[in-house]
């Protein structure tokens, strides 16, 4: 059994995403990004936001380095791309802007700041790719999807019942938490551009 199916890889891969996506801590962000939505529309949300970064993960996974290498896109760029862009969303969260984000139904913010580069970002796409060369033969192939399925529906458990910490908060406790992650995604982002920022001095690329 152990050779059809690499329990140890699997193991490693769904520790590595979990540490890195965090569901928990996308939970305050995912209410400050949805905070006027109902709660039919929410429950989209958090679904459409998993599906999308379960795509962007696994397409990168199996098409990753032809694409980078394609477009001429190193890691470093696409790491400062996603911090500048979380950065957008950082400020109109931290500011009092959040209904600008919530444009077009809401939902849409699932896909993008949510689904990507929050929950699919760059730590997340790169540990993947490098699963997916460490995979031995099909049992190392099923060992990495099954935990990145394992990650995405873990993170669409923590998404789908955050509408009940929106309904214990209330509008006043949601607005806190909005701030909140506000300011945590403003920290994820500079980190991002920092890191970026290191890799494009350290390589030189």
């Amino acid at each position: 059994m152990s050779s059809f199916f690499d329990v140890q890889l699997f193991s490693s891969v769904l520790v590595t995403l979990l540490v890195i996506m965090n569901p928990p801590g996308a939970v305050p962000i995912f209410l400050g990004l949805t905070g006027s939505l109902t709660h039919k529309q929410r429950i989209v949300a958090a679904r459409r936001a998993s599906l999308v970064a379960l795509g962007v993960i696994a397409a990168f996974a199996v098409f990753g380095q032809q694409i980078l290498t394609y477009l001429h896109i190193s890691l470093p760029a696409l790491q400062g791309a996603g911090g500048l862009l979380l950065l957008l969303v950082a400020l109109q969260l931290l500011l009092g802007q959040e209904s600008a984000v919530n444009s077009d139904a809401g939902v849409n913010v699932a896909m993008v700041p949510l689904g990507t580069p929050i929950l699919a970002g760059p730590g997340a796409i790169v540990a993947t790719m490098l699963a997916v060369r460490r995979a031995d033969g099909i049992g190392g192939f099923l060992a990495v999807s099954g935990g990145l399925l394992g990650v995405i529906l873990i993170v669409w458990l923590f998404l789908r019942f955050a509408g009940r910490v929106h309904r214990v908060l209330r509008d006043s406790g949601t607005m806190l938490v909005t701030r909140i992650a506000g300011l945590l995604l403003s920290a994820i982002a500079v980190q991002m551009m920092a890191d970026s920022v290191r890799a494009f001095v350290t390589t030189g690329s």
